[in-house]
């Protein structure tokens, strides 16, 4: 398989992506500048949609369409008719530490994790449909991808730092998380975002390891495909038949050390690998 280069705007850290299945467009966000892009695959173009007004660690797109976002300083805001609304500005418990990638349940909650400062560990949090949050992960290091079995029995839950990922037994009626343990130790690199195709493989970016792996449910390796960014950072399935993937990646703010293609957007032709998705779940928060 050969990737294909969509678009370079040397993201310092191109992550979060999603296929926005109501405009079919591909969104994705810069973490430090909070911008917004988004690739309409259709016309071959792609745009800076957003800049919010603090730094984006991941977002999630809400069953009318619009972008249920956090931030910085542990905050939460909401991106809706080309507007933004504060949600929270920032949970005071978490003493400035920033959220990291999010996902929405098959019920529409949405998890959410932070990622470790000089004020102490980082943790997990469910966000249920009223807008409670509720923390149920704590000692958290750098809290990244997050994805659900085919049968929403497991959810699987990357921490960078532990170089894991782990799987926890999930309940959808209740959103709980139990019985955590290690689903892949890599051992040698970072696990960064992930997501899980349509055999019930998972597919987990590689920062610092230039490419993606596929992982079948035992936790063996059964595939990668190499990309040319060595600090790819997330992958989604896209289009109408999800049989592209897209990774995005850091290290465009520094091209010189992470390589030509740093902070840039590839996309994958699984069907090439006989390889597709499965819709991602919208988030369904009360705001």
């Amino acid at each position: 398989m050969k990737p294909e280069l969509i678009v370079d705007y040397a993201n310092a850290v191109g992550e979060g992506p999603l296929w926005h299945p109501q405009d079919k467009k591909l969104y994705w966000a810069d973490i430090p500048p909070g911008k917004i892009y988004r690739h309409d695959p259709a016309l071959g173009k792609s745009e800076l949609y957003f800049t919010a007004p603090t730094g984006i660690g991941g977002f999630t797109i809400q069953a009318d369409g619009s972008l249920l976002c956090f931030t910085y300083n542990a905050g939460i805001g909401v991106i809706e008719d080309g507007e933004w609304r504060w949600v929270n500005k920032g949970l005071e418990n978490e003493q400035g530490r920033k959220f990291n990638d999010v996902i929405a349940d098959p019920a529409g909650r949405v998890f959410a994790g932070t990622i470790v400062n000089e004020q102490g560990r980082g943790a997990l949090y469910r966000m249920d449909l009223d807008g409670t949050l509720t923390q149920v992960e704590t000692d958290i290091g750098i809290s990244n991808g997050m994805g659900f079995s085919l049968d929403h029995r497991l959810m699987y839950y990357t921490d960078t730092e532990t170089q894991r990922i782990d799987v926890f037994d999930y309940d959808v009626d209740s959103g709980e998380l139990s019985n955590r343990r290690t689903f892949v130790d890599t051992g040698d690199g970072w696990p960064d975002g992930m997501t899980v195709d349509s055999d019930g493989h998972i597919w987990s970016a590689g920062f610092g390891k230039s490419g993606v792996t596929r992982y079948a449910p035992d936790g063996s390796v059964v595939g990668r495909v190499d990309v040319p960014m060595l600090k790819t950072t997330s992958i989604i399935f896209a289009g109408d038949a999800l049989t592209d993937a897209y990774v995005t990646s850091a290290g465009g703010d520094d091209k010189a050390e992470s390589g030509e293609y740093a902070g840039a957007l590839f996309r994958l032709d699984m069907s090439e690998l006989g390889v597709k998705g499965v819709p991602e779940f919208p988030s369904r928060i009360a705001l």
